[in-house]
């Protein structure tokens, strides 16, 4: 029994993940482990924001790869807006692509989907106690980066505008010459998501065009032309 049963206090728990079938299997599952209450669910990042600003729970299970707001993204601005909430990455992806960027963004834990209930407990538990709640296969990778002799890579150029990181990786995909099917496939998204993502940073940016966005992605340094 944890510290939190004794009072009487389960933690407080918002569930953020896009498909609809793995966020209502998150929330079943985490109904049945002791010490957790489900209070809310977001289907994107934005609704996890602002779930977050209204119910104040103690724990946010956050999926990554999302539409409209990623999970980086969330994170960054529930981290940064409501400090009194950890988050918990939940997601399928454990690459450096998406594990660091979460952990740079403020997220405390990192568990892939097949993690268990009771690793889900226990990563719960661990980051309101202030540790780190990651999964075995976490942990060795951050081993392994840290044993790494080569150099970190320097931060990514900040992105402007106003544009999410997701958005900016869509810009760059652009960039790269990849159509809406192409990018939809690297990033595990649909098509129609894509074209969102891209109708958003239209709007923010006032590009008209491909053309146009792959100029603009050059000309802030958000990619670099190649030598020679």
């Amino acid at each position: 029994m944890t510290e939190r049963e004794e009072d009487g206090k389960p933690a407080r728990v918002v569930v953020a993940d896009d498909q609809t079938v793995v966020r209502e299997g998150i929330v079943m599952l985490l109904g049945l482990l002791p010490g957790i209450e489900v209070v809310g669910a977001a289907g994107d990042g934005n609704e996890a924001v602002e779930l977050v600003a209204r119910l104040a729970p103690d724990v946010v299970l956050m999926d990554l790869r999302m539409p409209r707001c990623d999970g980086v993204e969330a994170t960054r601005r529930i981290r940064s807006q409501h400090p009194g909430t950890q988050v918990v990455v939940l997601t399928t992806y454990a690459d450096d692509e998406s594990l660091f960027p979460a952990l740079r963004a403020g997220a405390r834990g990192y568990l892939t989907k097949d993690a268990g209930g009771d690793e889900i407990v226990r990563a719960v538990e661990s980051v309101l106690s202030g540790d780190a709640g990651l999964s075995p296969s976490v942990q060795r990778r951050l081993l392994e980066r840290l044993s790494d002799p080569q150099p970190e890579p320097g931060p990514p150029p900040e992105a402007p505008d106003g544009l999410t990181s997701r958005e900016t990786e869509v810009l760059l995909l652009i960039a790269e010459g990849l159509s809406n099917q192409e990018i939809a496939r690297t990033l595990h998204v649909s098509t129609a998501t894509v074209k969102t993502h891209i109708n958003n940073l239209f709007a923010k940016t006032g590009l008209k065009d491909r053309a146009q966005a792959v100029r603009y992605a050059y000309g802030k340094g958000l990619v670099r032309p190649p030598a020679g």
